[in-house]
């Protein structure tokens, strides 16, 4: 089966965002590249009201600007207690300049009262390729669930990993290996579920 791209540009310049699509998405075969091959290229706004928004906001217009096939994504973390929130704005919660580190302060801050048994949360990540006229080729979303702990713990992982406790391994996801998280974080999930798709349109 022949892919419709002979390449793709991940839409992010995050370079720990994109080592780990690199290994998910190797099965494709193709070259990859990041928003830093593309140092011209306008920050699109994130500014949609549900990932899926963003990520397609995204995939549309840097494929638009760059001509190229484009694979964008958008996550946030979802905590039932606080009404699904931070959501949509994650990566903003505590401002639109915060660092990572803010953020994660105000999550715990916001659950300080709220018993263990009742800080059930998970990440969503929404995955979209469009093509270089900026028309949506696939999509996908993965789901990774667990329970926000207060003590951040491990090495690996970005933003939120640290305090998300995957309750049935008793281990914090920054503490899953990488390759491990692939296999059940929420962007590995994301990315298996978007090779099927693409396999699947091809057959």
């Amino acid at each position: 089966m022949k892919l419709p791209f002979p390449a793709l540009l991940i839409a992010t310049g995050n370079a720990h965002k994109v080592q780990e699509l690199e290994t998910s998405l190797s099965p494709l075969g193709v070259p990859l590249q990041s928003l830093r091959d593309f140092p011209g290229a306008t920050p699109v706004v994130e500014d949609g009201e549900t990932l899926r928004e963003n990520a397609l906001k995204k995939a549309i217009g840097y494929a638009q600007q760059t001509g190229q096939w484009v694979l964008a994504d958008d996550t946030g973390l979802e905590v039932a207690a606080l009404g699904g929130d931070p959501g949509v704005r994650s990566a903003r919660y505590a401002g639109d300049n915060a660092t990572a580190q803010e953020n994660r302060a105000k999550l715990v801050a916001a659950l300080h009262d709220v018993p263990l048994a009742k800080r059930a949360a998970r990440f969503v990540c929404h995955l979209a390729i469009a093509d270089p006229t900026g028309e949506i080729f696939c999509e996908a979303i993965g789901e990774c669930h667990g329970r926000i702990r207060d003590e951040a713990r491990g090495q690996f992982g970005i933003g939120y990993d640290a305090h998300l406790e995957i309750v049935e391994y008793r281990r914090r996801l920054a503490e899953m290996s990488p390759a491990a998280t692939r296999l059940i974080g929420h962007r590995g999930r994301a990315t298996q579920r978007l090779l099927c798709e693409i396999w699947r349109r091809l057959r």
